[in-house]
């Protein structure tokens, strides 16, 4: 998502009303200009093993109104952070911000990395930059499994529907694929790509047999992923709902 779509989620809808978010925001001039102004900064922790330690950043309220946040007088309000971290190496004499692969400032202190979050939220900043942060995350890599790995950006025709119900399939295959990483498999699983599941898993060898109206799949004996298949059932099988009453 971009800016471009805060006004959505913060107008809200009839199907969901106002739906909380918080976003990344284009470093602009106009930005800069802003948080250039900021006169204090608060430094930027983290929780590790339950203590609180400092990632070296420091996060600051910006005053700042662009011009999509501007066009109605009874508009939805909008908050805007700005993240700044020192740069790790010394600048080259010759080097100019403009070459550098990410926005940077230059502050009484030095010159720093400057990133930016827009949010409705009415959390502590630091609270919504954390929770900016909890998000997928990987956005990137996330669309880049559809795309590749579930063929989502293999779209079968040239009708709409046909794309579109082709997309939900990926995007079901998707959650279904990470539900069962996080929830079947041993701790480990989470972040490997379908392509190591089919490696490991899916496309293991095996006879399938038909007995007693059950199907059996008999894999060789001492096979490696034997074990893991019958973990993977018998985690399925509880979570299955538990009669009540």
């Amino acid at each position: 998502m971009t800016t471009s779509g805060s006004p959505f989620c913060a107008e809200g809808c009839s199907d969901f009303g106002v739906i909380e978010f918080a976003i990344g925001v284009d470093v602009t001039a106009a930005f800069k200009a802003a948080v250039a102004d900021v006169s204090e900064w608060q430094p930027l922790s983290r929780e590790v093993e339950g203590q609180r330690e400092p990632t070296g950043q420091q996060w600051a309220e910006v005053c700042f109104v662009p011009s999509w946040a501007a066009t109605k007088k009874d508009g939805p309000s909008y908050r805007f952070l700005a993240i700044r971290e020192p740069l790790a190496q010394a600048e080259l004499p010759d080097m100019e911000a403009a070459q550098l692969p990410f926005p940077t400032m230059r502050f009484e202190e030095g010159r720093y990395k400057v990133f930016g979050v827009v949010t409705n939220r009415r959390l502590p900043g630091e609270e919504v930059i954390h929770w900016h942060r909890e998000r997928c995350g990987k956005g990137e890599e996330v669309h880049a499994v559809m795309k590749n790995d579930l063929a989502g950006g293999q779209l079968p025709s040239g009708l709409f529907g046909v794309n579109a119900a082709w997309w939900a399939i990926v995007v079901l295959a998707f959650n279904l694929n990470a539900l069962m990483t996080h929830l079947v498999l041993p701790e480990g699983w989470a972040s490997k790509r379908l392509k190591a599941l089919r490696f490991a898993l899916i496309g293991v060898a095996g006879r399938v047999l038909g007995h007693a109206r059950q199907l059996i799949v008999r894999l060789a004996e001492g096979h490696p992923a034997s074990s893991l298949l019958l973990e993977a059932r018998s985690r399925i099988l509880g979570l299955a709902p538990v009669p009540t009453g």
